[in-house]
């Protein structure tokens, strides 16, 4: 198996070992100074890696290409245009030149831009992402030549997800260039974030997901009662993979692999029906490209087995929901990894000067970073006692800890917690040598032996804009580092200083502890730390003098582009809760009211066919469940009247940030108001007459 991994392993992407293969010395060296340094291609050049990309393309069977790019929806997109030329005498030729490589247009009208164009302007661009390579995607239209792109609109203002997150890589590249100048670091020339993304998700029946309209217009379940059984056992955990879940997963490792995407671990997750994968780290950028490309192929080959990959965060109440770790890191080109302690990270000024960086960066911009993680599926899980808390905190574990409350007291040496020996007591089994801290699973942003794991984004969420954040705020926190250190006429001393100071000043962002507590949350209170509940509070953040000042130093996002993506956001949280209470009606009005009437008609029949037999049996438990369900359909039919009306006053809101408010704080719970009573409903009426698939049928039936 292993050789045939290797044989397949990025067969359908143009790599820099095909490039070296099929390009001219020349060129290819041009191509890779761009790729590695900046700078720009010559247009002789261009043509000829365009040729070249398109002969391998057609080799595989490609017919077109696309410009493909990363607009503010969250998903990608791409316009396809064959090589074909234009006909002469019947025939025509492929062709694909260097200006069609390198730039595109497409139309721009209908991709959200927060006011960043007028409506009647159409023109936006893509251009080419040299860092991140093409590839083939064999889709059912064909197969396609696909080139990463940036997308900017005609005045240059960035109207995708890829543009900024190149232009905090680059930030993150120069301000920790000055770290490493500072310890006489000469040999490295770049540094880059690294990133691996955990993606989990469920795997549900196809035929039974086209039975649900809320899973198809929504992603999840708007209505449902808990299944007798849930995740209380904790067997699906880790538990043996069914045979047809396997089938997909084998189907879809063989496509990742083909696209280059390192996938290499899979298991089945927590709840019932819920699995996750995870990739080796990568670059940043190809990283965020990757995880789009794997959730759009988890897409397609569930379609195949006739099953359906759910990505929200929460597509079923009262069991876990679905999250996406962002691992991130730091390395250089030289292979040092900048949040690796080493054996000793008491002694590792360095790292210690980072890791005070890091900490200053989480406290001071923790508003951005819980904004970075705000997506609308992620309401239903953020806070819950499944997910990181919507408080921002650093977990550092016991070694770390115990060095940072040793540098704030001012210890004139700084001793290590020995990591120890485990011994399980089994003379066969050998001792084993333990890490420097447990790992604590409700933190929002952990350290777990040489990177930072932020677990709080959304597992439908493109992982853009949180290393957006993180790239940019410890960029910042680098910058005021170097700035004060830069010219010491005592370095150690100075950088000694500069660490216990700022580890005294932020070291209320470390918290060790159960961040599922209510005593934590009253602990962080007491800190005075931000705990922003909810997506229409985290938007704000993006809109601060702090937040404007940030990213305009390193370039990262005007202010216009800021003010455009908190739009974005508002609209976007508006327009998907419109969507469910929208589903609701349909689902309640269409389906579960007229089911509910039609059982307690039955029911009411039963009852009057048994008193006509027998006038003097015990009707007690028949009335007493035509009561239950009558009482119900009350309510139900009581909330149902009261959504509606309130969505159209909602809807009268002309500022959209009240709008989005009026939604989170008036429609959401009218919603839920709506939900209890049918749930209810669902236990009592007949298990034949319920017209959609249960919670059971959906996780246990796959």
């Amino acid at each position: 198996m292993s050789n045939q991994i290797t044989d397949i392993f990025g067969s359908n992407v143009f790599s820099v070992s095909v490039m070296r293969e099929r390009l001219p010395k020349k060129v290819f060296a041009e191509v890779m100074d761009v790729m590695e340094h900046g700078g720009n291609i010559s247009m002789a050049t261009a043509d000829i890696v365009a040729n070249a990309m398109k002969d391998w393309a057609v080799e595989k069977g490609a017919t077109h290409y696309t410009h493909w790019f990363q607009p503010l929806t969250g998903i990608t997109a791409e316009k396809h245009d064959s090589f074909l030329t234009a006909p002469q005498d019947s025939k025509t030729l492929l062709q694909f030149t260097g200006k069609q490589l390198i730039m595109g247009e497409p139309d721009a009208s209908s991709f959200p831009s927060g006011g960043l164009r007028s409506t009647h302007y159409a023109r936006g661009y893509t251009a080419w992402d040299m860092t991140s390579p093409a590839f083939v995607k064999e889709m059912s239209c064909g197969t396609i030549l696909c080139i990463p792109t940036i997308f900017v609109s005609y005045h240059g203002e960035a109207l995708d997800k890829k543009t900024p997150l190149l232009r905090s890589m680059q930030a993150v590249d120069s301000q920790a260039l000055r770290i490493l100048r500072l310890f006489g670091n000469t040999q490295a020339r770049k540094v880059t974030p690294s990133v691996g993304p955990e993606q989990e998700y469920f795997l549900v029946d196809r035929e039974k997901y086209l039975k649900r309209r809320d899973l198809i217009y929504c992603g999840r379940t708007l209505f449902g009662a808990p299944a007798p059984k849930g995740q209380e056992l904790d067997d699906q955990y880790f538990g043996v993979i069914r045979p047809r879940v396997g089938e997909f997963m084998a189907d879809l490792n063989q496509e990742l692999w083909k696209l280059g995407i390192p996938a290499t671990t899979q298991h089945n997750e927590v709840a019932p029906a819920q699995h996750e994968l995870a990739p080796i780290y990568t670059t940043c950028n190809l990283a965020v490209d990757q995880n789009q490309l794997t959730m759009e192929t988890m897409k397609r080959v569930a379609t195949r087995h006739g099953l359906v990959c759910l990505l929200h965060e929460k597509p079923f109440a009262g069991v876990n929901g679905s999250g996406k770790h962002n691992n991130w890191s730091l390395t250089t080109d030289t292979g040092e990894n900048l949040l690796d302690p080493g054996d000793t990270p008491n002694e590792n000024l360095q790292f210690l000067l980072v890791l005070s960086c890091i900490m200053k960066a989480v406290d001071e911009h923790a508003d951005l970073l819980r904004c970075a993680a705000s997506c609308v599926g992620n309401e239903q899980r953020l806070g819950g006692q499944e997910a990181p808390p919507a408080i921002i905190s650093i977990f550092l574990g016991d070694q770390l800890d115990d060095v940072v409350e040793q540098i704030v007291a001012n210890a004139e040496s700084i001793k290590l917690l020995a990591s120890g020996k485990l011994d399980s007591g089994v003379s066969t089994v050998p001792v084993l040598n333990k890490d420097g801290t447990d790992r604590n699973r409700t933190s929002p942003f952990a350290f777990t032996g040489n990177k930072f794991e932020f677990r709080m984004v959304g597992s439908s969420d493109s992982i853009a804009e949180a290393n957006v954040v993180l790239n940019a705020i410890v960029a910042e926190a680098f910058s005021q580092a170097a700035d004060q250190l830069e010219g010491a006429e005592d370095f150690h001393a100075a950088c000694s200083k500069l660490i216990h100071d700022w580890m005294t000043q932020h070291q209320r962002i470390v918290f060790n502890g159960d961040g599922y507590s209510e005593a934590w949350a009253a602990e962080a209170a007491r800190r005075g730390l931000p705990n922003i509940t909810s997506l229409v509070d985290a938007v704000p953040a993006l809109l601060t003098d702090q937040a404007e000042a940030l990213f305009r130093q390193f370039g990262i996002y005007t202010k216009s582009e800021l003010e455009a993506r908190a739009e974005i956001m508002y609209e976007t949280y508006v327009k998907v809760v419109k969507i469910e209470a929208n589903t609701m009606i349909h689902m309640a009005s269409k389906h579960f009211i007229p089911t509910a009437v039609t059982y307690a008609a039955r029911v009411g029949d039963a009852i009057s066919s048994v008193v006509t037999a027998c006038p003097e049996a015990d009707l007690s438990v028949q009335r007493k469940l035509l009561h239950q369900v009558s009482s119900y359909l009350e309510d139900a039919a009581a909330a149902l009247e009261q959504l509606k009306p309130l969505m159209d006053r909602v809807d009268s809101i002309q500022d959209i940030k009240e709008m989005a408010h009026a939604y989170h704080d008036a429609v959401v719970p009218a919603m839920d108001a709506l939900r209890h009573p049918v749930d209810e409903l669902e236990l009592l009426v007949d298990k034949d007459l319920w017209p959609v698939p249960t919670y059971g049928d959906l996780m246990f039936e796959v």
